[in-house]
């Protein structure tokens, strides 16, 4: 693990602290506790750029970028300003050269995802807390987990089977701070609120076995056919086109279904795919692959606070997707005219910062000398200076594409 990232504070000391301070406040504690949590966010976003800036194994940053975005929590919802950067560490980086299985686990029992997609507030009808509560059965997470995570879309589930998800998921929680025994703001099974008795999910019939079943239920979900396609088809897109050559993705398909979810077999195959290497460059990068690009090419790793204002201005700030669908990773999501103008702008404002410590034609070989046409090297040759080169190098469509 890169050490950017090392000694920061677990989801579930942020998540006690959360739920403690949530107990004793008025208005004023209110707004005190969200100060506090957004002041973590900003440290954790800042040294996760950080880190992927200088990191000597990019492929692995990128792996935790995409698994990270699969598997999204926001914090668009504001109590996940202290838990998404460690959702992101805990869940998500340990696995990205694992097994998918026991990602899907990690990342379905972390606080953040508990809270983000509101399980850890579900309560079975035919538990004993809810018969005596007026609350009930949440679908959230169950939904999002077959519609994004493993089976897609289109996958062949139906309402029934959220539905039976969700009872199956029922207890998957917290431990509270006033709790005896309990480890508060971690994972809990509370088998008082579980829905009891058998569930069918997707025709498989699952038996009454509390927490088990959650667990039954999710080795079914990963290693369903339709999950190694949607997967497949994710992972193609990202790495290689919009519309990803159907060869690519059964290849992927195959090597995630013939090795039971390894993803450094998955890995390889997209990586040895062909398609992935093919010239002229199709995907275009993303916000944060841009910053992050422009400024590994520079080995210039600005402040938190920068950081995380560029990738703002210019509409990612990390950890805050608008949804649980994630970012998007198709190009109209991240070029239009607007975009472009922005990005010129970052980049001359870039190019000021490094004035004339680094030469622009040095920059420009680094960053894009083997694709970069006549017009673009003319431009950086007769820049009016050096600042004005660099952002021409990082202005360049050569440069917006990966």
């Amino acid at each position: 693990m890169p050490s950017a990232l090392q000694g920061l504070a677990g989801a579930a000391e942020n998540m006690a602290a959360f739920m403690a301070a949530r107990r004793e406040s008025d208005a004023n504690a209110e707004r005190l506790i969200r100060g506090r949590f957004r002041d973590i966010y900003v440290e954790e976003a800042g040294r996760r750029t950080r880190a992927q800036i200088e990191t000597d194994e990019p492929l692995v940053e990128r792996l935790v970028t995409f698994w990270s975005n699969h598997f999204t929590v926001s914090v668009q919802r504001p109590t996940l300003f202290g838990l998404a950067g460690a959702f992101e560490r805990e869940a998500i980086r340990p696995h990205v050269a694992g097994g998918f299985r026991a990602m899907l686990g990690a990342v379905t029992r972390h606080p953040a995802m508990l809270v983000y997609l509101d399980n850890a507030q579900s309560i079975g009808p035919g538990s004993p807390a809810g018969q005596r509560r007026n609350r009930g059965l949440n679908e959230n997470l169950a939904r999002e987990l077959m519609e994004l995570h493993t089976l897609g879309v289109d996958g062949g589930y139906s309402q029934d089977d959220v539905r039976a998800l969700a009872k199956i998921l029922t207890g998957w929680s917290l431990g509270r701070p006033e709790g005896r025994g309990e480890n508060a703001g971690a994972y809990m099974f509370r088998p008082q609120i579980h829905e009891p008795g058998a569930k069918t999910l997707l025709g498989r019939r699952i038996d009454a076995a509390g927490e088990a079943e959650g667990e039954a239920a999710l080795d079914l979900l990963a290693r369903h056919p339709t999950t190694a396609r949607h997967i497949a088809t994710k992972l193609a897109r990202h790495f290689i086109a919009d519309a990803p050559p159907e060869a690519a993705v059964r290849r992927i398909e195959r090597a995630f279904r013939d090795s039971g979810g390894d993803l450094a077999v998955v890995t390889r195959a997209v990586i040895e795919a062909p398609e992935a290497w093919a010239t002229p460059l199709s995907k275009i990068k993303s916000t944060h692959d841009y910053v992050v690009s422009a400024l590994r090419t520079i080995a210039y790793a600005e402040d938190g606070q920068r950081l995380l204002g560029a990738l703002r201005l210019l509409g990612q700030a990390p950890f805050a997707a608008p949804s649980p669908q994630g970012w998007p990773d198709s190009a109209e999501a991240w070029i239009g005219p607007e975009s472009v103008v922005r990005r010129a702008e970052w980049a001359l404002a870039l190019g000021g910062r490094i004035g004339d410590r680094i030469r622009a034609d040095v920059i420009l070989e680094r960053a894009i000398g083997p694709v970069a046409s006549p017009a673009t090297r003319n431009g950086v040759a007769h820049a009016g200076s050096n600042a004005e080169a660099i952002a021409l190098v990082f202005a360049a469509p050569e440069f917006m594409r990966r």
